[in-house]
């Protein structure tokens, strides 16, 4: 990761960095912390801070990250953008791990179906999906089955119960949005997104070689 040209050093930006998507707090609270330590970092700077270097730390950790288990809860839930809901679809194993996230404009059949993708190019295809009665998310599921044999088909359940593991790991990213006064531009949202996904799978212990080392440890070493 390049950090020429940047007024702080690497170690700085990451804290920011990391204050920020591991904890409920806004860009300001994160000025006032770093001016307390003697550091004059605009709240501006701190979010391109976010934009910019959160996607890559994302991507990094990407060859880092623990193989997933076969069967996954997926659901999604509301994300505010420049004040109109958009849909964050996320989707975990029968553990808690985190498989992926995809934020879409729209709730319909063909983002659920980039999510889906998206998830199965990461973390290989599962052996069964344990959606809700959405529609949409049935009708995803059925056309991605059309590229495979019968005998090799995604199994499709429909069990609320089972549900209870993704809707309750949903809660965590909502906690984190709120303080930031949610986001204005679906660039960002997706830039924070990762940052903050990135750092509740490192929490999960998620990190296939480090995950015993502390997780402040484990994140600055994805920008080496």
């Amino acid at each position: 990761m390049d950090f020429k040209w940047k007024h702080f050093k690497s170690d700085i930006i990451l804290s920011a960095i990391r204050w920020y998507v591991a904890y409920p707090l806004s860009y300001r609270q994160v000025e006032e912390m770093l001016k307390e330590r003697g550091l004059e970092v605009d709240h501006s700077s701190l979010q391109r801070w976010v934009v910019e270097y959160s996607p890559q730390l994302a991507k990094k950790f990407a060859s880092h990250k623990k193989a997933v288990g076969k069967s996954w809860r997926m659901d999604e839930t509301y994300i505010k953008v420049k004040g109109v809901w958009h849909y964050l679809y996320r989707a975990v194993d029968e553990v808690g791990q985190t498989i992926d996230f995809y934020l879409s404009k729209r709730r319909d059949a063909a983002s659920s179906k980039r999510f889906f993708q998206k998830a199965i190019r990461s973390s290989g295809k599962p052996e069964k999906v344990n959606i809700d009665k959405s529609g949409s998310n049935t009708a995803a599921l059925n056309n991605i089955n059309r590229d495979y044999k019968p005998n090799f088909q995604i199994k499709i359940r429909q069990n609320k119960y089972l549900n209870n593991m993704i809707e309750q790991d949903h809660r965590f990213i909502k906690k984190m949005c709120k303080p930031m006064l949610w986001f204005y531009s679906l660039k960002s949202a997706r830039a924070t997104l990762c940052g903050i996904e990135l750092h509740h799978m490192l929490r999960k212990g998620q990190h296939k070689t480090l995950h015993s080392k502390p997780i402040w440890e484990q994140f600055s070493s994805l920008a080496g």
